[in-house]
């Protein structure tokens, strides 16, 4: 099937959409690009839905790519048949394709290459062909130069290249396959305890394949990995043997014939085809769990960036530590660094008094709104002395605690020391920490996705799927939000659409040496940004005080003089938006009709309606309409909960058997899928996301464990 129309049908498009998506693709088009100034050419698809059909599309390309190589491989051999080239087009995946592959590729010194070098495959295919006395028929190849001294050992070597040619059998090889995936059974034997008992309900675990879940699979290679585990795909071999026989066996053949075809097969089967059917399971079992973790990772990731900032206030960061002490930072509005220090207010020293002096001088001197705690080492210890000491305070100062995953890989990076140079590890762990809660996204974009601490098993995935997957979460958050071009780091612009690293510190070298940007055109003038670059990126670069208040939205560049039909169009000026007097065009917009307003200006309805949203209200950031993150003044500790009590929480992490909360104790607590609704759910993510806020009732509690079981869809019962 054409690519075309294969990805139509898959992605259940339009014919026309799914072409100029290619097309827009092929062109060098970036996905938030399309997705954001290109609706009236897709249908409206989002970028996620985009992200799908690229993936889809890449691999087909390249299964068609590979379907060319063996095409040709086998021509080159002189043994492509109309058959073998059938075979090859139909074949829908790349196993499929090096099945039918298998049998003329070149191999290593095998039993069988070493029978056909004594001359016995015209034997061989005697014995297949069933029609005559198999060992009268081997006596002709008795040949001591060749090294057959018997009848035996030439139909020794006979048997050798039948279990080879049966193992190569593209159709039985697909069958088998798929009889182990939907009858096979995982078979797991503990064989080294593990300190921690991580494996022991898998000490003797067995569970058929299609009902074992993803996160199992992923434990089991885990615990595999590291010598805890033994793992075997079980399959039952008679009826696996019968199988390859029964395709080999003809009605009526020679009895010798079919015995040894059947021994052939049982010891192919065994030697051949089981273990390498197994190590294909195997990998389809991974790859599947894989995709589902990975998944995951993007679905956890996505919220985590877009929580909404705390937006103009001083803050001042707190990296707890016991030895070392806790390392201070305050940071101004914009995340400015204005301060730096070190406080001992945990174990061993305990200086609770010489703490507090230093921390309301920080807090008067540059009059700090809200702290932030990083949730590591000492953190619970840490809290409760802040919580303490804004007891002393004019109530002004409030707190919040902010996951520090990431935070010491940060700061020993190149961009954390090119950022500074004269601080050490801890000093920008603290001022990191001060600014995750000031604005999320900007500060984690400069971490490795992969330490940001959301999603499950994520050191185990293929790292190069992996970083294209989360490089493109990154990319959409990025996008979505918008970037302020005269204040944004290299680290945060290299995201934007069109840009990579090295133009994006272009931009900042051009600005620190010409000054702030003052309209989106100046683009054009930074070192190897070009007009397809340019094309990309500008919409989503954002100048607040410009000199065109257009600049300062999700406008595109190419759309500006039909924004200023629009305007005109409705009685409106430049000086209108810019003053926010735009509330009403939208209904205007309605009374006038949505299509004939946008032919009036020369755009499509969709592009139209983007541009009314961001006339209306310049600037916005899309995170300001979600949950504001709760700040807080007082503390809760384990032994203040009590089961049946009702908690406020955020959900801090989705995984596949639930997900983990926040309620304001040092641990997070766990709800259970079975926990979180009434009604059926596939997956956590069908209900839940990081950073939601929930109420949630504690139903159990283990405090020597430190463990604290929830549940959300018990909350409305035990209000009742």
């Amino acid at each position: 099937m054409e690519i075309k129309q294969q990805l139509t049908e898959e992605f259940n498009l339009k014919p026309n959409h799914a072409e100029n998506i290619l097309k827009l693709l092929d062109e060098g088009n970036t996905i938030p690009f399309i997705a954001r100034y290109r609706k009236e050419m897709t249908g409206s698809i989002d970028d996620q839905v985009l992200r799908a059909f690229n993936d889809r599309y890449e691999y087909l390309k390249n299964l068609n790519k590979r379907k060319e190589e063996v095409a040709s491989a086998i021509a080159e051999q002189g043994k492509m048949t109309e058959e073998i080239g059938a075979a090859i087009d139909a074949a829908s995946t790349m196993t499929e394709v090096e099945d039918i592959y298998r049998p003329y590729k070149q191999k290593k010194k095998t039993r069988a290459s070493v029978a056909i070098e004594k001359g016995l495959q015209d034997l061989a295919a005697f014995i297949l062909a069933q029609e005559g006395d198999p060992y009268a028929e081997a006596a002709k190849y008795i040949d001591g130069e060749k090294g057959v001294s018997s009848a035996a050992e030439a139909i020794s070597g006979a048997k050798d290249i039948i279990a080879e040619i049966i193992s190569d059998n593209a159709e039985l090889r697909k069958k088998l396959r798929s009889m182990f995936e939907n009858h096979g059974e995982m078979q797991v034997k503990m064989v080294k305890d593990d300190d921690k008992g991580t494996y022991s309900m898998y000490a003797d675990y067995a569970e058929i394949l299609p009902e074992i879940k993803n996160h199992r699979i992923l434990a089991v290679n885990r615990g595999e990995k590291e010598e805890c585990l033994k793992v075997k795909i079980y399959f039952d071999p008679d009826i696996a043997k019968r199988v390859c026989v029964a395709k080999y066996l003809k009605q009526g053949g020679n009895a010798a014939c079919k015995q040894l075809i059947t021994e052939a097969a049982d010891d192919g089967y065994d030697r051949l085809i089981e273990p390498s059917i197994e190590r294909e399971v195997r990998a389809i079992l991974t790859d599947r769990a894989s995709e589902q973790a990975i998944k995951m990772f993007e679905v956890n990731l996505r919220p985590l960036l877009l929580q909404p900032p705390v937006k103009g206030k001083v803050t001042l960061g707190l990296d707890p530590g016991f030895r070392t002490g806790c390392k201070v930072a305050v940071v101004d509005e914009t995340g400015k660094v204005l301060d730096t220090s070190v406080i001992y207010p945990v174990p061993p020293k305990n200086d609770i008094e010489g703490a507090k002096k230093i921390m309301k001088n920080l807090i008067s001197k540059h009059k700090v709104d809200v702290i932030s705690i990083g949730n590591g080492t000492a953190s619970k210890e840490t809290e409760i002395f802040v919580a303490d000491l804004l007891k002393e305070l004019d109530g002004s100062v409030s707190y919040a605690v902010v996951s520090e995953a990431g935070a010491s890989v940060y700061s020993a990076s190149k961009i954390a020391v090119e950022e500074f140079p004269d601080f050490d590890v801890t000093q920008r762990s603290a001022v990191s920490i001060a600014r995750r809660l000031q604005d999320p996204l900007a500060e984690l974009i400069k971490i490795d996705p992969k330490s940001i601490g959301v999603g499950q098993y994520q050191h185990d995935m293929d790292p190069r799927r992996l970083d294209s997957v989360l490089e493109g979460v990154l990319e959409d958050c990025v996008n979505s939000v918008g970037v302020d071009l005269n204040t944004a780091s290299a680290s945060l612009l290299k995201y934007v659409a069109g840009l990579n690293s090295g133009i994006a510190k272009n931009i900042v070298n051009y600005r620190e040496e010409n000054g702030k940007f003052s309209a989106r055109a100046q683009l054009m003038k930074v070192p190897k940004l070009g007009p397809k670059a340019y094309e990309q990126c500008a919409g989503f670069l954002r100048i607040p005080d410009g000199k065109n208040i257009m600049d300062n939205t999700a406008v595109h560049p190419e759309s500006y003089k039909k924004a200023e039909k629009l305007l005109e169009l409705f009685g409106y000026s430049e000086k209108d938006v810019k003053e926010r007097k735009l509330a009403e065009l939208p209904a205007k917009v309605h009374e006038y009709g949505d299509k004939a307003a946008a032919e009036a200006c020369g755009l499509d309805v969709a592009t139209m309606n983007d541009i009314v949203s961001e006339l209306v209200k310049p600037g916005r950031d899309i995170r300001d309409n979600l949950p504001q993150r709760q700040l807080r003044k007082d503390i809760l500790g384990i032994d203040d909960l009590a089961v049946g009590m009702e908690v406020d929480g955020v959900v801090r992490n989705v995984i596949d058997f639930g997900a983990f909360v926040d309620i304001g104790v040092h641990e997070d607590g766990l709800v259970h899928i079975s926990e979180i609704t009434d009604r059926y759910i596939r997956h956590p993510s069908d209900v839940l996301k990081v950073g939601q806020q929930v109420k949630a009732v504690i139903i159990s509690l283990d405090k020597q464990k430190h463990r604290i079981g929830l549940s959300l869809k018990q909350v409305k019962k035990h209000a009742n």
